[in-house]
């Protein structure tokens, strides 16, 4: 079974909530394609058993509960995280990480408006919200404005066209292809850009930028551990003792 014959079979089982849970799997495994399941949903509610609106609404409700989803995951992972994440990845420094902080503070609410409406990013694009703790209801009403663009663009084609939606199925292919491209081109001059900075570095005898910073992450997470062990050591009533062992606090 196909795509299209999947999404089929499941807006025919369960009709808006089909919809909604076909475009929450979307935001999750990017390689479900909203371009195609989005005007199946218009032919369906051109349909006696479903309306426009209904479909429309069902759409935008799964658009947003899969991008919580994914804010969610990137609010778990934190910024002191992915700060360390930074500091530890061999090519990458924190200079790295104040840029990519600079860019979200400054045209993060562009880049998830008009990320909802891009293929690929669409998906993606709700975890940097989430890493970067920007105001939930800041991310979703963003995420509500360009996914309503997005969502009310396919579903009328499919509605106004029908079955004969599938003359523009080609012409979306191409554009999400060349999107993809665009997004894999840029991943790739960055990190070409990365290698050749550090192999610079590295011919010219400079130190790692990092490596101070770095020693402090790692004697803070010591001395945290080490704080844990002692207040451990406080519940239970018994204290350390030089040689290792234990014994019951007087």
């Amino acid at each position: 079974m196909n795509i299209v014959d999947w999404a089929v079979s499941t807006m025919d089982s369960l009709g808006t909530l089909g919809v909604a849970l076909l475009i929450f799997l979307e935001n999750l495994f990017p390689p479900i394609p909203s371009e195609v399941i989005l005007p199946l949903a218009g032919v369906a509610a051109a349909g006696p058993n479903n309306t426009y609106w209904a479909m429309l609404l069902a759409s935008i409700s799964g658009s947003i509960a899969g991008a919580w989803l994914l804010y969610g995951l990137g609010r778990l992972l934190g910024p002191e995280r992915l700060r360390t994440i930074f500091l530890k990845l061999p090519l990458l420094h924190v200079k790295d990480y104040d840029k990519t902080v600079d860019f979200m503070d400054k045209h993060g609410h562009k880049a998830i408006f008009f990320g909802r409406m891009v293929p690929g990013v669409r998906s993606l694009i709700s975890i940097p919200a989430g890493l970067y703790a920007m105001p939930l209801g800041m991310f979703t009403l963003l995420t509500l404005a360009g996914s309503t663009i997005w969502n009310t663009v396919f579903l009328t084609i499919g509605y106004v066209m029908g079955s004969n939606w599938t003359v523009i199925e080609p012409y979306t292919d191409i554009f999400s292809n060349v999107v993809y491209a665009i997004v894999a081109l840029v991943i790739l001059v960055f990190a070409i850009q990365l290698i050749r900075r550090e192999v610079a570095r590295r011919r010219l005898g400079l130190p790692d930028p990092d490596e101070a910073l770095l020693e402090q992450e790692e004697n803070r997470t010591e001395d945290s551990g080490r704080d844990g062990a002692t207040e451990d050591s406080g519940r239970d009533g018994t204290t350390a003792r030089p040689d290792g062992t234990s014994g019951s606090a007087r």
